[in-house]
């Protein structure tokens, strides 16, 4: 079965080089991973060159600057360069151009968009009606719609969710370290106390064809580390039946990002 990660970050200047993510990767059987731009870099040249090194094992989600003249040339050049994926935001707003139609623009060169954001701008209506205009758009929702460590009821995190009534979208599920406190004395087994019912919620309102593990390294390294989030997914009950955790370990990913290479 492989493998994919679809959300780590690495870079030249913040975080780790991607040397430190593929040590990692190949330490725990990683197979590919996506490679997401973090905040407030526009220059993707690092993402593009150390990617085009490794053969096919590593896609590009870029991130297009807010300020600039022409973002839909900007993000008609990404591409050309080779990204797969772009990264916007619920809200988002360009100086020269609707946001409407840059999430258009993206469906329209093939780019997934991976969106970032909170649970309240996911659970919009503002969001929510971004989705209905742009129906031919690939939306990867970040971080299990952003819902972090909350309590019950879950009644924003639900709003969020029927997003997944709209068929271009799926979700990313990451760590329980991103969703669950961490146990005050950290045992020799790795174990989480008092999980919330937050997978198995998403699974309802997607299904785990729409669902793909997204690491979030390295800053994951810092709740339960790399190898845990992959752990936590993959013998998390929710995912127990069927090939369920095929799809959200690997085949999703590979279906939505272009993987072709990996059986």
């Amino acid at each position: 079965m492989p493998i994919i990660d679809t959300h780590c970050h690495a870079g030249g200047n913040w975080f780790e080089p991607i040397e430190v993510l593929e040590f990692q990767m190949d330490r725990c059987g990683v197979d590919a991973a996506v490679l997401i731009q973090h905040g407030g870099t526009y220059d993707n040249t690092y993402l593009f060159e150390e990617a085009t090194k490794r053969g096919d094992r590593f896609k590009v989600a870029v991130l297009i600057d807010p300020e600039s003249d022409n973002p839909l040339g900007d993000l008609t050049k990404e591409a050309e360069r080779g990204a797969a994926g772009v990264r916007l935001y619920p809200g988002q707003q360009f100086k020269t151009s609707h946001p409407h139609d840059i999430w258009k623009k993206a469906g329209e060169l093939g780019l997934v968009v991976t969106s970032l954001g909170g649970a309240e701008g996911f659970a919009s209506d503002e969001f929510k009606a971004m989705l209905d205009a742009c129906p031919d758009t690939p939306v990867v929702i970040e971080h299990l719609v952003g819902v972090g460590i909350t309590d019950p009821p879950y009644t924003l995190y639900e709003s969020a969710l029927e997003c997944a009534e709209r068929p271009n979208t799926t979700i990313k599920v990451p760590g329980l370290g991103e969703i669950t406190p961490r146990p005050p004395r950290l045992l020799p087994e790795f174990r989480f106390d008092d999980v919330p019912p937050l997978f198995e919620m998403a699974k309802e309102a997607f299904g785990a064809q729409r669902m793909m593990w997204g690491s979030d390294f390295p800053p994951s390294a810092g709740r339960e580390g790399y190898q845990n989030t992959l752990e936590g997914v993959r013998n998390h009950p929710a995912f127990a039946d069927g090939d369920d955790i095929e799809w959200v370990l690997g085949k999703t990913a590979a279906r939505v990002w272009g993987f072709d290479n990996l059986d």
